[in-house]
């Protein structure tokens, strides 16, 4: 990797404000990780099952970043501003209607779906009370999530910063009031994520209804753009948050301390791969908007600056975490099982960061030129080694171990197929249409 690029101040431009943005979701379940580990096992393991769920309904939508961010950058790289502005609007109504029917599907299959993930006794029913109330503040996520998509696509990356600073801030004052001063449990803990996305989305509102358009009326033709990415996206997301299902499932039924370890690795995977996320979001942006000018050789050039960004941000990371088995997970909980069972997982968590670093990037890359017919298949072929590996771990006895190792090649494959497209340059099609 070159030491400079030309491509580096506007990477790390769009970058930078992107970093605190995308942290926002994560941030939100790292704080109820923090304050509801001291609280015991069960509440942690409870946790684990909850926050997977509500994490992976939070991932499983955010095509409807991604989908606007895709297509108003292109529109504002041919010049097309009204309908970028147009886009915007059309994004918060889909983020609404798609919002409200996901919190009535919440209440009403949460205990079937934590069932399914094997929660039982007493973990299984603070799950439960967890689920319903967190689900409540789903409709205000999304809408969150559209306004990132627009702010983003017309390379305005320091609102969302602010937005999603003040929510957190909110969200970490009212879970310790009503954790520890109301000694609420799980359900304060819920609560205080719910009101304070609830306050996000109202602020992310205003940016969607503020540019000038023609009409702001919901039209299917005009969110059409956004719901084809938004559907490849959709499938190629599920197929991920499938396999984090599996392993989920897998480790409940191994115990309670392996669910609880697996819960601590997953939400810092998480928190640290939106950090390397961000890298994709400049992707994103500078390839839809070069690609929308007709710019190909400029788009080719950055994304592959924007890769060796990833892996190095990466490799950081897995430097940083790997003599820190023993100290981070102390931060989350003082239970000596869940403690052995972090680190044996440990070193597998730390080095999936550089390859993840490349592949976030890839993704990125491919979603701003809109190519997200490949993804999908390429997430489906990668999601489907990884079950029968995590599967085929289970039943040798692997435990915890098995199920990261199979997580490692899951990033390994897909970073290999992504990388193939990237060569290929297919993805590279100029214009708006």
């Amino acid at each position: 990797m070159r030491l400079r690029s030309v491509h580096d101040r506007e990477i790390l431009r769009l970058a930078l404000p992107a970093l605190g943005a995308l942290a926002a979701e994560p941030l939100y379940v790292l704080a109820d990780t923090a304050i509801v580990g001291h609280l015991g096992r069960p509440q942690l393991a409870a946790l684990g099952l909850a926050g997977t769920v509500l994490a992976g309904a939070f991932t499983i939508f955010n095509f409807l970043t991604y989908g606007t961010t895709a297509v108003v950058a292109r529109a504002s790289g041919a010049g097309e501003q009204e309908r970028a502005a147009r886009l915007a609007a059309q994004s918060l109504w889909l983020s609404l209607a798609i919002g409200v029917a996901l919190v009535a599907v919440a209440e009403a299959a949460a205990r079937p779906v934590l069932d399914v993930l094997g929660a039982s006794g007493r973990s299984g029913d603070l799950a439960l009370t967890y689920l319903r109330i967190g689900a409540l503040g789903l409709p205000a996520a999304l809408v969150a999530l559209a306004g990132q998509g627009y702010l983003r696509g017309v390379s305005n990356l320091r609102r969302p910063l602010e937005i999603v600073i003040a929510a957190n801030a909110a969200n970490i004052a009212l879970e310790l009031v009503f954790v520890y001063a109301f000694h609420w449990g799980v359900a304060g803990s819920a609560a205080g994520t719910a009101i304070a996305q609830t306050g996000m989305g109202v602020a992310f509102v205003r940016e969607l209804l503020r540019p000038e358009a023609a009409s702001k009326r919901p039209r299917w033709a005009e969110m059409r753009p956004m719901m084809r990415i938004g559907r490849q996206i959709l499938v190629r997301t599920v197929a991920l948050m499938a396999s984090f299902l599996v392993a989920a499932s897998i480790c409940a039924r191994l115990g309670d301390a392996q669910i609880a370890a697996h819960q601590i690795a997953y939400q810092l995977f998480i928190f640290l791969a939106l950090v390397l996320d961000a890298v994709a979001i400049a992707g994103q942006v500078i390839v839809g908007r070069t690609l929308g000018a007709g710019e190909p050789e400029e788009a080719y050039d950055a994304a592959a600056r924007m890769i060796g960004w990833g892996a190095a941000v990466g490799g950081v990371f897995a430097l940083a975490l790997l003599p820190l088995l023993h100290v981070v997970p102390r931060a989350f909980t003082s239970d000596a099982a869940t403690l052995h069972e972090a680190a044996a997982l440990w070193p597998f968590f730390a080095l999936m960061q550089p390859l993840g670093g490349a592949v976030f990037a890839l993704d990125g890359i491919l979603i701003g030129a809109g190519d997200t017919r490949f993804l999908m298949w390429s997430m489906l072929t990668a999601s489907t080694l990884f079950v029968s590996l995590a599967v085929a771990g289970y039943d040798a006895g692997w435990g915890i171990v098995g199920v990261w190792i199979a997580l490692d090649v899951l990033i390994v494959a897909r970073l290999a197929l992504l990388g193939w497209r990237f060569r290929g340059r297919r993805w590279a099609v100029v214009g708006w249409g």
